[in-house]
Parts: structure tokens; sequence; C-alpha cells
């Protein structure tokens, strides 16, 4: 049942929206064939100066599907896909589901050890990548005979920006004697197509692995119903429509780029505008130049955008929806980046293992802001989703006491790949157990406190570093900001604040404690500042807390 129908209340959030998603399509296959058929002629891709329908993107597709087939690629294999916001990525993916299998998403900044782990854990029978990754990482990984891939392709994101030739925006990619030049194979098997298969609702579509930061990266099983069910989400969330093209901020390997991004833009179907990889200034020239209405992404990212020189909020205005997610976002940066964007940047909140959103601000609504932890709302649960908020042993707390989000909905995956035990102690029944932490308002306005493991214990009050992180975030020096707990005698932890400083901006630690001494119970403000360069980041801009421990 929706929680929307659960919940009466929240109707006002949802008027002139379906509180209900049907799925339309059995597969993201199914999405993108639907698109073609509708209007061949679109543009799919967008790619520096050069653009690519979804008919060139079909025959790509189908040309390298073809190629992988006669090299041993068989029904429910892998194809791992290696690379960067490319257009060989979106390619990569459709060929994988043309051939009867999958794909594996993996994060180009991976190096020998972890593409390894990811190649064995995956059991992946081919690679897509690009060359220098191939060059730099990856020929070493295959050369040591432990994974099972099979067959290699090679591109190359240097050439096809300016040209409409489909296969140039594969990239033309130095010969390697142990691989398969993509362009050549598109060249080879042009005309070709695989026997027409259909994944069902259930099947694997990619398989995207979480980060890590509590054991080894797991891969989450996304089918392919979960993946079409939040494109959906996106699109009637927001009211996109088709040819609102979609900026590609995210990583296009992470669950953000797979969805609002690429799945988005094969569903409405709209311009996918890709840049290789996240640069402020080529992202703002980006935008200058195709004008794209949708995009979402990391507020690092935003933070990022709007620092650049010579930015203005008209280099925004053509983006009619906005959106964050993937860190939280402190109150005052949220006012900051409209001042600088002239958009409102509403919140958004999911996982890996919820294919992106389970909460959103409501489009056009505004997120309030908790009074007591200042913390700003993640929104409301989306379409057909129902989230409990329990305590330690699992008892559903009441409103606005802070507990544990568990999740249910279609856009949960049913679990990790090859990992039963963690399934089942993460996901038990189909309910997954976030490891966030949070409440819900008396109006149905969900807070994501913090993440249950990183909660600090200053002689035995409970410290969440998110609210010492908004209250940081307000100081008019700080451009960024991190919190986490350190040893201490006599506290048994105490309160450390890593912070960044705006450009041309200064404070002095005793001046950033002082601060925040007079903003919050005494038993939570940092004890110590160390102001940094830059902070340790992931791919995707989430602030590394677990590299800044014991430094």
């Amino acid at each position: 049942m929706s929680v929307y129908a659960e919940r009466p209340w929240l109707a006002r959030y949802t008027e002139g929206r379906p509180s209900d998603i049907r799925p339309e399509f059995s597969s993201v296959l199914a999405l993108f064939q639907a698109s073609l058929a509708r209007d061949p002629d679109a543009v799919a891709i967008r790619y520096f100066d050069g653009s690519m329908t979804l008919a060139q993107l079909d025959d790509a597709s189908n040309a390298l599907a073809s190629s992988m087939l006669d090299h041993a690629f068989a029904a429910g294999d892998r194809l791992a896909i290696y690379v960067q916001n490319d257009p060989c990525f979106v390619v990569g993916l459709l060929a994988a589901w043309k051939a009867g299998g999958a794909a594996v998403a993996v994060n180009p900044m991976n190096k020998q050890r972890e593409l390894t782990y990811l190649l064995e854990d995956s059991g992946a029978s081919a690679l897509l990548t690009l060359d220098e990754l191939y060059d730099g990482v990856a020929r070493e990984v295959i050369a040591d005979g432990t994974t099972r891939v099979q067959t290699v392709f090679t591109a190359s994101a240097l050439d096809g920006q300016t040209r409409n030739d489909p296969r140039l925006f594969m990239g033309l990619a130095p010969t390697h004697h142990d691989t398969l030049d993509l362009a050549t194979e598109l060249t080879s098997y042009a005309g070709q197509a695989p026997p027409p298969v259909q994944p069902d609702a259930d099947d694997l579509a990619i398989l995207s692995y979480t980060s890590g930061t509590t054991g080894v990266p797991k891969g989450a099983l996304n089918t392919h119903g979960n993946i079409v069910f939040n494109a959906q989400t996106y699109r009637d969330w927001v009211g996109l429509q088709p040819s609102d093209g979609v900026l590609a901020i995210a990583p296009l390997f992470h669950i953000t780029g797979l969805v609002g991004h690429v799945a988005i833009a094969l569903l409405l179907p709209s311009p996918l505008v890709l840049t290789h990889r996240f640069h402020p200034d080529v992202m703002l020239d980006s935008l200058r130049e195709h004008r794209p209405a949708f995009t979402v992404g990391a507020i690092t990212a935003f933070i990022a955008l709007t620092g650049a020189d010579g930015v203005t909020p008209h280099d925004f205005s053509s983006l009619k929806a906005v959106y964050s997610g993937g860190a939280p976002i402190a109150p005052a940066v949220q006012d900051q980046l409209e001042a600088k964007m002239g958009a409102y940047v509403h919140n958004i909140y999911g996982l890996t293992e919820t294919n992106s959103p389970s909460h959103a601000v409501p489009f056009g609504q505004r997120a309030p802001v908790d009074p007591d932890s200042g913390a700003l709302s993640v929104g409301v649960p989306t379409f057909n989703t129902t989230v409990r908020v329990v305590d330690e042993v699992g008892t559903e707390v009441p409103i606005g006491q802070i507990g544990e989000f568990l999740t249910t909905g279609p856009q949960v995956v049913p679990g990790y790949w090859n990992k039963p035990e963690a399934t089942a102690e993460s996901i038990p029944g189909g309910e997954l157990h976030t490891g966030d932490v949070g409440f819900m308002d008396q109006n149905g306005w969900f807070y994501v406190v913090d993440r249950k493991k990183d909660m600090i214990n200053a002689a035995g009050y409970k410290v969440w570093p998110r609210e010492v992180e908004d209250v940081l975030y307000g100081h008019p020096a700080v451009e960024e900001a991190a919190v986490v707990g350190v040893p201490d005698e006599y506290r048994g932890e105490s309160v450390r604040a890593f912070v960044s400083l705006k450009p041309g901006a200064s404070a002095t630690p005793e001046e950033i404690i002082e601060y925040c001494r007079a903003n919050m119970a005494a038993y939570k403000y940092p004890r110590s500042v160390k102001i940094v360069e830059e902070l340790p980041k992931t791919v995707t801009g989430k602030i590394l807390r677990r590299e800044l421990r014991g430094t």
C-alpha cells in the first residue's frame, strides 16, 4: 500500500500527482525501446559539441552486443564498465542487456586492488574500459589471470567530441594486441543485431557496489524493475517532460548517475549531457551551451559550481529542477546556493540499495528545518514507499524520536550478489535496514540525523556529527566541514572538526570553536578544530569522515 494512502495528511504534498506508480515497462531495455519507437531521431546524448540520436545509440549497442556474443559472452554473463561519464558507458549498458546479460558499474578511480576485487567478486566475463585505464590499471589485473574476464574492449574519450559519427563517440583507442578496439568493433558489426531478448522485471540489470565503509564492498542487485520504478519516480515527482535535458553531474557508475541521469534520460527521452568527468568550468560550459532542465548531484558539486570564477545566476537559469543527494545539506549552505544560483536546491535521499530516491522534497516545496536539531528535511517518502523509524530492538518510535530508518518499496534491491548472510542481515523480508538514523515530524517530514556508526559518545552524551557540521557551515569563513569523534581519556570521546575555508576568508581554530560554543550545547561543540586545504571525498562528492579519524 502507498505511504500516501497510509498517511492521508501527506496528500497535500502529492496533489496533482499520482500516489502510486504502476510499472509501464518490464525492463530498462523495454523503456529504451519504447522511446526509440516514439522518436528515433531524438537526441540521446550530447557530448561537448557532438550529439547522438536514439537510433544511433540503438545501432551502436546492437553492434557491441553482436561483437560480445561472438567473443564468448553468454546469456547471464556480466560486462564490467570501467569508464568515465562517456557515451560508451550508455552503449555498454544497452549492449549488456541486449546480449542477455547484466552490467557491473565500476568506479573509474579504482586501482588494481579494488578493480581485482570487483571483477573477481562479480565474475564479469567481459570488460569495457578506457585505454588509459587499461594501460594504467586493468592490463595487470587481467594479466594476473585471477578473474573470469575473457574479452576486453578499449575506448578513448579523447575523440568524437565534435563529429556526429556515432562510432567516434566511442573514441579511437590505441591498438592493443590483447584487447578489441571498440570503434573498430562498431564498424565491423555495423548493421548487425543480436537475437532479440527482453529481460524480466526481476532480472539483474546492474551490479552496483556499495562504498565498503563497514567492510568489503557489496554488489547490490539492482534489478530492471527497481531501476524502471525509480526512473518513473524521478519523472513523475518532478514533472519532467521529453526533451528536458539532463545534466550528468553525478558519475554514471554511481546509483544517482545510473538512475537519475541515464535511466530518466532514456525514459523521457531526453538529451543526456555528458562531460567525461566533473570539472566546474567544463560543467558550466555545458550548462551554458546545452541548457539542460534537470540535474541531481552531491551538494559539494554545487558548491564547486557556484564557486567558479565568473559564475552568475543566469548560468543556471535553464534548470527548472535541481536536486541534491548523497550527502547532507546544511540549511546555511542551501541558502547560499539559492542566492548564487537563483534556483532552490531540493533535498533527495536514498542509498545504492534503494536505487537512488526513497525520500525527496516534493518539487516546488521548500524543506523545513527542524527547530531543535537544525537539520534540513530530506523530504517525504516517494511513491509506494513505506519507512519505519525504529529503536535498537526494532520497535517503532514515536513521532519526533530518533531511530533507524527501515525502508520497503519497489525500489529496494532484493539483496547482495553472492552474500546471503549480508542480505539476511540488512534486508530481512525485503525491508532495508539503512543504517541511517533520524526522525519524522508531526507533519510527515523526515530528517536524517547521521549514520548510526558515526555517533560520538562524549561523557555519556550522544553527539551527532551532522548537527555540529550544520553549525560550522553557518560560520562565514567555512567552506566545508566534517566532524568525527576522537579518543579522550576523560570523556571517552570528544568532538573534533575539520574545516576548509572559503577563498580569501580567514579564521583561526579558536575563533571557530568559540563560534560553535555560542551556538550549541556545551557537550556538543568541538574541543579541537583542524583547518585543512581540502577535505577527502568520494568520487561522488561525499566527505570521507573515516579518513579523518586518527589524524
